[in-house]
Formats: C-alpha cells, structure tokens, sequence
C-alpha cells in the first residue's frame, strides 16, 4: 500500500491525498434509453446512480432519435445521480452521443470498451470544451471508463493513470467473456485476474475503488449477493445493475455492516488513546492493532459517513 504520514504520525491513505471525497455509489441502475417509462422507474428504485443506456439497450437505428429523450429525463427530479452510457469512441455514434449530452444535470458519461489512455485523453478533451462552450463547470462531469476486452485489462495501469478526469474505473464481464473467449460461469472463479488487475491498478493511480460488472441471471439473488460479496472482497466499491431488484442487495452488500462500524469506532478510539499515552500498538479483545488496522476502521467509518450523508 502506498502510504505517507500526516503530522499525527499516521498513515494516510493517498486516495485522500490525490482523490476528493465522494458520492458512494455502491448500485449503479441501467436502463435503456429509448423507454421512457423504465427511466422514471429507475429513478424511484434506491440506487446511488441510474446509468442510462445508449449503447448496448438501443438498436443502431434508434440511437441518434433516443439523445434528446435521454437529455430529456436529466431535468426531471431525481434523488440519485445521473450517467449516460455513450457508444465506444470506437463507434460513429460516439462523437454525436457527447456532442448531445453533455448538459445541465448530467453528472457523468461512462465510457466502454475503452482499451488505451489516448481514447480518454480525447474524450475529456471534448466534454471539457462542451464544459466551456455551455457553461457548465469545468470537470463537473464524470467519466468512468469501462474495462472490458483483454486489451483493456492488459493496458489498465496505464489507463487508470491516464491524468484525466477519471475518478474510478469499471470492469465489464459480458463483453470480457467474448472477446477473450471465456465462459462466464455462476463463481466467476474466470473473472478473477481481470477483477484484480481493475482494482489494483485503480489503487496504484490513486482513484477511488472501481465498480464491478452486471449479473445476468435476473432470478439468481444468492448469486448476485455472492457476486458483490466476491467484488467487495477485491476492493470494489460498488456494482452495476440491470434490475431494481437488485439494487437493495448490491446497496447491503456494499455498506459496512452494524457490527464493522463498532468494531471500527472501538479500534479508533483504542488508538487515539494508546497513541496519546506514547504507544503505537495496542491489543484490543485479543486482536493486534497497529496503523493498517486502524486505517482499515477509519476507512469503514469514513464509507459509511459518506453514505449517511448521501441519504441524509
């Protein structure tokens, strides 16, 4: 872990040091773009942020008459945060879905396929010159690139430290298990390598936990609860969803537990007074806590105050 110390003499994680706090966004709702009546549901279903879709959920011939209807619902009231979905920049629709979207009550575009940093050097480029031309503060839009082929995964590190205004990354499964010829069993024990690459590339560049892919079998709840879990476990953040049913899992699987938040307020407030009376290590009912330890219970309390605040 890459770590420096504060006046305190404690580690400080450098995601504070080279990353703003932000929204959690521990469910990511998508829903096509081209259906008016599945957008207003998505914007009623709990999660942290809708994705609307222009890429894979709309068929080439509707994809230009969808722009307006997308920009459409961002002025409707919502209580989560609003993504668009565009075409690869591989695509021609891709030049046209940003030239349509970037708006007023757009917070951020997520971007597939993307396999180099010069294709999200480009991007940024263009939504920050949309930025400018309709006064729209400058940044202000997100942009989360989806790592989904064998190309992607293998230039990840550098994607990930492309100097943009990327602030996580995003792995993609579906098209991973195409284009690298994979089966995409219920374990996803084939995930594995491409899941750890993300998120520790994610980690090195200092941007915030990535967000994990979709799970396609709609009736599997156990199974989409076990995927979370095994992306949590990887240091994910959150997961993207293709139903609001399953929003509330992905929501409970990625805020800290009742039990982890007193434990992390116990080890805490443990150090804070060993470490006034000199010592930097301590034993706490049974357990060893030093500076990793507690900064993994500052963290936890730190995720979950996020999440209280959002919903607050």
């Amino acid at each position: 872990m890459r770590e420096s110390r504060n006046g305190s003499g404690r580690a400080c994680d450098i995601s504070e040091i080279r990353a703003p706090l932000m929204h959690p966004l521990r469910s990511l709702l998508f829903a096509p773009g081209n259906h008016p009546r599945k957008v207003a549901k998505v914007f009623a279903a709990g999660a942290d942020a809708v994705i609307l879709d222009l890429e894979d959920a709309v068929a080439i011939a509707e994809k230009a008459a969808t722009r307006p209807a997308i920009v459409a619902a961002l002025a409707t009231e919502r209580h989560c945060r609003a993504f668009i979905r565009v075409n690869a920049m591989t695509t021609e629709f891709c030049h046209g879905d940003l030239a349509a979207i970037v708006t007023k009550g757009l917070d951020g575009i997520v971007l597939p396929k993307v396999e180099a940093p010069w294709q999200l050097k480009a991007v940024d480029w263009l939504i920050g010159a949309l930025e400018r031309e309709r006064g729209l503060p400058q940044g202000g839009i997100d942009l989360v690139p989806i790592i989904e082929t064998g190309a992607g995964v293998a230039a990840v590190r550098e994607i990930a430290a492309s100097g943009t205004r990327v602030r996580r990354l995003a792995f993609g499964a579906g098209d991973y298990s195409v284009d690298m010829n994979l089966p995409w069993t219920r374990d996803e024990a084939e995930m594995a390598h491409a899941r750890a690459t993300i998120a520790v590339a994610s980690r090195a560049a200092g941007l915030a936990p990535p967000l994990d892919t979709v799970f396609t079998d709609l009736r599997d709840r156990e199974g989409f609860a076990a995927s979370a879990r095994r992306a949590l476990g990887m240091g994910y953040q959150g997961k993207m969803c293709i139903h609001p049913d399953q929003v509330s899992i992905a929501n409970d699987v990625f805020t800290p537990g009742a039990a982890e938040v007193a434990r992390s307020q116990a080890i805490v407030a443990a150090f804070a007074a060993a470490e006034a009376a000199g010592s930097a290590s301590i034993q706490l009912d049974g357990q060893f806590i030093d500076y990793p330890i507690v900064e993994r219970a500052r963290r936890v309390l730190a995720t979950m105050a996020r999440i209280t605040a959002a919903n607050g």
